[in-house]
């Protein structure tokens, strides 16, 4: 027979960190040892009250409200969560990515070829890396948007839930400002321009034709120009600028996604003939990143390292508390590498910074 144990009549209030949770997951965090069905009768009897009032379990909790527990009834105490121990390791590469942190959230400059989430075959990657400072609460970090595993730069991390959940918001309603450096094959013409395109995963009627052919193998993740009103197409848009170029081979693109679709300014920069350097899934029809290639006109110089050249570079949005967070990312090595050859200045005036918003 398991010991029993109850509490008290207690009023509890809402913490910030809570506002807008369910009461059944609120009564989870505080009391994990209760059982729904228990919780369940507590709602039904009205014995459950927030600020006085009568509440269900689907009730969503506002800040500073204030929560009546009944004297609860645990049939036996719940065992303890054993938690991994931190690594160190792991903490220690985080905090050497921080650019901007306060006490609610913290921009990482993430390096090239370290995925932002888990996957097939993937091990480590920043989310499981998060693990590592979680605090003595329970509470970890939360990631709030993603990067493609060889883009680099500044990547946003919420440190609690209710932060995550208005950054998250922030982000649905575009309000986050984006920009990103690459650098492509030749030159766009126009020199500013805005590319609005259709994209969806996956191959398209002429595609399985092309998949057909022996040798030919298509990739089931890389996104594709659809047309409007096709099945899983959604609507992109990208602005914009060439920064600086070594006519007639290479140039700096700023890139503002106004849209964020998945691979968006990959496939775009394929769309419009100058795929961005060292990107193996959209290179356009001509291999622009195979060094055998023989067109002596807009060939890579061999100097440049075959690494994807595509950097979250700024990003500016509204502070969940106030204010304006507006955060840039240095080059990665292999891009500063790169520029530094093509004589491109990380300083110079970026003309996307005049593109609508």
């Amino acid at each position: 027979m398991t010991e029993a144990s109850s509490t008290g009549v207690q009023t509890l209030p809402v913490t910030e960190d809570e506002d807008g949770m369910r009461l059944d997951r609120w009564f989870k965090r505080r009391f994990p040892e209760l059982s729904l069905s228990h919780l369940n009768k507590l709602t039904r009897t009205g014995q459950i009250r927030v600020d006085g009032k009568r509440a269900d379990t689907s009730t969503r909790l506002a800040a500073n409200v204030l929560v009546r527990v009944p004297p609860l009834k645990f049939e036996a105490k719940a065992p303890a969560i054993v938690r991994a121990e931190p690594n160190e390791a792991d903490a220690r590469a985080l905090r050497d990515m921080i650019l901007f942190e306060d006490k609610w959230l913290m921009a990482l400059n993430k390096p090239w070829g370290l995925a932002v989430q888990g996957g097939s075959g993937t091990k480590r990657h920043i989310d499981g890396m998060l693990e590592s400072l979680t605090d003595a609460h329970g509470e970890r970090p939360r990631l709030v948007h993603r990067l493609d595993r060889d883009t680099s730069g500044v990547l946003l991390v919420a440190k609690t839930r209710k932060i995550a959940s208005d950054l998250g918001e922030i982000f649905r309603s575009r309000q986050a400002r984006k920009i990103y450096w690459s650098v492509v094959e030749g030159v766009p013409h126009p020199m500013q321009g805005r590319i609005s395109l259709f994209l969806a995963k996956g191959a398209g009627m002429g595609d399985e034709r092309e998949a057909r052919k022996p040798g030919v193998r298509r990739d089931p993740e890389k996104m594709r120009i659809a047309k409007h009103g096709e099945e899983d197409a959604q609507h992109s848009v990208t602005f914009y600028a060439v920064v600086d170029k070594l006519a007639p081979r290479l140039a700096w693109l700023s890139m503002k996604p106004i849209t964020g679709r998945t691979h968006q300014l990959r496939a775009h920069a394929e769309a419009i003939g100058h795929p961005i350097i060292g990107d193996p899934k959209y290179t356009g029809d001509r291999a622009v990143n195979d060094p055998r290639r023989t067109d002596p006109l807009r060939a890579i110089p061999s100097e440049i390292e075959r690494k994807l050249h595509l950097v979250a570079r700024r990003l500016v949005l509204p502070h969940p508390k106030g204010g304006t967070l507006d955060v840039t990312a240095p080059l990665p090595p292999h891009m500063k590498k790169t520029f530094d050859l093509l004589g491109f200045d990380a300083k110079q005036y970026d003309p996307i910074e005049d593109a609508p918003e």
